[in-house]
């Protein structure tokens, strides 16, 4: 089986390391470049902490796109950056795999269109842990019995965008099964705002920011006399390499745009 070449943007992030040394493990996939602000001529493996891999890095992030003959570009940076090479990626024959949260709905609708008329594939996910996929599945599945329901996501401390991709996802998810409807009782008060958390059609969302965390959630239902948690942890950025390699793989295979890793899911 012939190799799939891969781009990766953002290789000195943590995510980025992870999809560096995932790459270097499997036999499938080859570093054929790599996109960051630094360090452009340079070598991946001239780079402190980075892996004995001979792909060239790129401050130019179209040049890249454009000159090293890839299949693939992952793609784990911040969401304006990604946007950018979202684009870039498909106008030059690349299909991007992205993790990056925080796209808007005109943003998606975009690349989509861009993906379709390019007959690319591509991917976008906010989170690609298959447990934290499965965990959203299951909340779609609850949210028809258990209507009352708030989420509570937990990330590092440098994490840029709240909620999480994965608690907007969720939500979301949850909104295609559940009616609105407020929570709570009718007239409740926040003596200090914001300490009811964000609201989506009543679902109430928490967002945590602290340093020692990595990525975790749950799902917490209200019922009579009983509630249900549906809870996923990410303790090592490791967990979120299986589905970009799911994902880089499956998106050869594809035409169009995909939004959340469940669909590329048996």
């Amino acid at each position: 089986m012939n190799q799939i070449k891969v781009i990766v943007a953002g290789p000195r992030g943590r995510m980025g390391q992870e999809a560096l040394r995932m790459i270097e493990k499997e036999e499938g996939f080859e570093l054929v470049g790599c996109i960051d602000r630094k360090h452009d001529g340079a070598l991946v493996r001239d780079i402190e902490g980075l892996p004995n891999l001979e792909a060239l890095i790129y401050t130019d992030a179209e040049a890249c796109l454009r000159d090293v003959g890839a299949d693939v570009l992952v793609d784990l940076t911040t969401p304006d950056y990604a946007y950018k090479h979202t684009k870039l990626a498909l106008e030059n024959g690349v299909r991007p795999v992205v993790g990056t949260t925080g796209y808007t709905k005109e943003q998606l609708d975009e690349v989509t269109q861009l993906a379709e008329d390019k007959q690319l594939g591509a991917v976008i996910a906010p989170n690609f842990a298959v447990g934290a996929v499965l965990m959203m599945q299951f909340s779609k599945w609850a949210a028809k019995h258990f209507p009352d329901v708030e989420i509570i996501e937990k990330h590092h401390d440098q994490k840029l965008d709240a909620p999480s991709g994965t608690a907007a996802k969720t939500a979301e998810l949850i909104q295609e099964v559940r009616e609105p409807h407020h929570q709570g009782h009718p007239e409740e008060k926040e003596t200090i705002q914001g300490a009811r958390g964000a609201d989506v059609d009543g679902i109430k969302i928490h967002s945590m920011r602290l340093p020692g965390l990595v990525a975790h959630q749950e799902v917490v239902f209200g019922g009579l006399g009983q509630t249900l948690t549906i809870k996923h942890d990410s303790h090592h950025r490791e967990s979120f390499m299986t589905g970009v390699k799911l994902a880089a793989e499956q998106v050869m295979n594809l035409d169009t745009l995909v939004y959340g890793l469940e669909h590329l899911l048996d």
